[in-house]
């Protein structure tokens, strides 16, 4: 059949962007049909979104030639420190600390801001000839007809390909459209997401304090900056996202700290409520869901993005091995690899993230004398420490070629 081209992505986000550039490296063609305009997708002004990127997931950058451009604008992660807390009276006596010098491959992660990553995916999409990026366009419709699967733009074009991809978050229309169920639930809980710049170096470590009401994360940036991710009950949540600049930061103070002086904001401030939200199928008829779209967790771990590009890793490495194959890359026993490659990841990732909010985000004395003696425990447990180390550096399992760094 004559296809405009191999796969219609749908989704113009950082997950359907990299995974355009993977599959390019393989030589499949596709459109990335983004529903943002070109001028608000690439702009430069920081809005205080940031991104822990794991090890395994800047190997993959570094793969398909983004590492370049961005390793001058993004922060090591040297340290890692998690710990019980209330607001005001400071961190538990017993505490989780990961250290990068446990790893022989190097940092832990990366923190890089949005920006900065949108821009490096977007110019490197504009120089190579296998991607076609169509800004401020949407999908209205999709079908499969015989060996092709097509979609219906807002503009009226018409695009077919043997695969659609849906990487068009946890609210996917593709999925929608395709009939695919979610399961999942909320969980009482809002992010407020923002920078602060603070007067203290943070020398790279990360801290991730487990408050009554959710955790709160403290991510290095370049420079005495930090990112916030500070997950709180919903009503609170609300409260606290409604107030003035001032008003916001006498709420972070007390769990913040001082530990690196005085702050102040950074950038713009954000909130989206949080919840667990699972594709039942991340195959479907001539079609594959990514990133958000295939699976929406909860932040605690700061996994979602490195789940997004494991599956983009996964997904590229099915294709590119099926097409030297001469097989048709949206064939069912083609996704159907993916589907087993990512079975279990997924499902330890949800019960993972689940598990450990439903555990530290609650005030039981009980549960937070058995967490904080767990946690003192784990900390003189060199080996299964540095196994914790591996994981949190997305260095542990059956890992696609990509995020070794190796290429496809």
């Amino acid at each position: 059949m004559a296809y405009d081209r191999d796969i219609v992505i749908v989704g113009g986000g950082l997950n359907g962007c990299a995974l355009a550039l993977a599959c390019a490296r393989a030589g499949l063609s596709s459109v990335v049909i983004d529903r943002l305009p070109a001028e608000v997708r690439g702009g430069d002004r920081f809005d205080g979104r940031s991104y822990a990127l794991a090890a395994a997931s800047q190997r993959l950058l570094a793969a398909l030639g983004l590492w370049a451009p961005l390793q001058g604008e993004a922060q090591p992660i040297l340290e890692i420190k998690a710990s019980d807390g209330r607001p005001g009276e400071g961190a538990a006596p017993f505490f989780l600390h990961f250290d990068a010098a446990e790893l022989d491959e190097g940092p832990m992660g990366w923190m890089v801001e949005d920006r900065h990553l949108r821009r490096a995916l977007l110019a490197a999409m504009a120089e190579e000839p296998l991607v076609e990026h169509r800004p401020g366009e949407t999908v209205v419709a999709q079908s499969v007809e015989g060996m092709a699967a097509g979609v219906v733009l807002g503009s009226g074009v018409r695009l077919t390909a043997p695969l659609v991809v849906g990487a068009d978050g946890k609210a996917s229309g593709t999925a929608e459209r395709a009939g695919i169920r979610r399961t999942g639930w909320d969980y009482g809980q809002t992010a407020l997401v923002c920078a602060v710049a603070h007067e203290r170096p943070h020398h790279g470590c990360a801290h991730q304090f487990f408050m009554p009401g959710g955790p709160l994360a403290i991510l290095p940036l370049t420079g005495n900056r930090s990112s916030i991710v500070w997950s709180e009950r919903r009503g609170l949540a609300e409260h606290i996202a409604g107030l003035d600049d001032a008003g916001f930061l006498e709420a972070l103070r007390p769990r913040f700290g001082d530990f690196l002086g005085a702050i102040s904001l950074a950038g713009d401030r954000y909130s989206y409520p949080l919840g667990l939200s699972l594709a039942d199928r991340i195959v479907g008829e001539r079609l594959a869901l990514v990133g958000d779209a295939a699976q929406s967790v909860h932040p605690i771990a700061g996994q979602g993005l490195n789940q997004g590009l494991r599956d983009i890793g996964t997904l590229a490495e099915v294709l590119a091995e099926a097409r030297r194959r001469g097989e048709d890359i949206g064939a069912g026993q083609v996704l159907e690899r993916h589907r087993r490659w990512r079975s279990f990841d997924r499902a330890a990732l949800a019960l993972a993230t689940d598990g450990f909010n439903r555990l530290f985000s609650n005030d039981n004395a009980l549960l937070r004398l058995g967490r904080d003696l767990g946690m003192g425990v784990l900390g003189h447990l060199p080996g299964l420490r540095r196994r914790f180390v591996r994981e949190a550096a997305g260095l542990a399992g059956d890992m696609p070629r990509l995020l070794k760094g190796q290429p496809l």
